[in-house]
């Protein structure tokens, strides 16, 4: 029987584009002093688990998070253009009151969570959620027993909550995707299932202090 694998799925740190409300999708936003001083908490947070590997999308407010853990954890870091957050097309760069002011067809679709709706050049839900959600499975895949760290976007660990859970893509979201916080998740060979969710302990104090 295959031995299950332990994943922390991790959030990027804070951007300034994320406390405009601005919909960032595959730009390639830094992480602000606030994100800095949150990826240096989690490493802390994270150092002794036993992480066997660091895997971290490509963009580098997910890189930027997940180098002070690989570093910590004395893990090697693998960067994978399939953790990337959902491509937004058309909506990337304005915030959210743009968007309903210049599309607000589009941004009706995008509320009501359309499976099959995405913006105009980008991808729909259900294809992000399958590319999501069918990455870090594969990854998962390769480190039975062990414990991993996955640092990626919100919209990635919103599908992979509804993957661990059960609930629909169509489904309004009824918990929190925080910045840097810990998520943890098991993978037995077929499917995703939840161990916790939206572990803040960490980041407890004034990041500006």
């Amino acid at each position: 029987m295959r031995e299950p694998t332990l994943l922390f799925a991790l959030r990027h740190g804070q951007t300034a584009w994320n406390a405009e409300l601005r919909i960032q999708g595959q730009l390639d936003v830094p992480l602000n002093d606030t994100g800095r001083w949150q990826a240096a908490r989690l490493a802390e947070a994270l150092a002794d688990a036993g992480i066997a590997a660091v895997y971290t999308s490509d963009l580098q407010r997910a890189r930027a998070t997940a180098e002070p853990l690989a570093l910590a954890a004395g893990a090697p870091l693998v960067a994978d253009v399939r953790l990337r957050e959902r491509g937004f097309g058309q909506f990337e760069g304005h915030t959210y009151a743009d968007i309903e002011a210049r599309w607000p067809q589009a941004a009706a679709r995008w509320r009501r969570r359309e499976a099959g709706a995405g913006p105009e050049g980008g991808e729909t839900l259900e294809a992000f959620y399958a590319r999501s959600v069918a990455a870090v499975c594969h990854i998962a895949a390769a480190h039975p027993g062990q414990t991993i760290a996955v640092v990626a976007h919100g919209g990635v660990l919103d599908c992979l909550y509804r993957a661990a859970v059960g609930v629909a893509l169509e489904a309004p979201r009824s918990w929190q995707l925080g910045n840097a916080t810990i998520n943890r998740l098991l993978y037995n060979g077929e499917r995703l299932s939840l161990v916790g969710w939206s572990d803040e302990g960490h980041l407890d104090g004034d990041p500006l202090a």
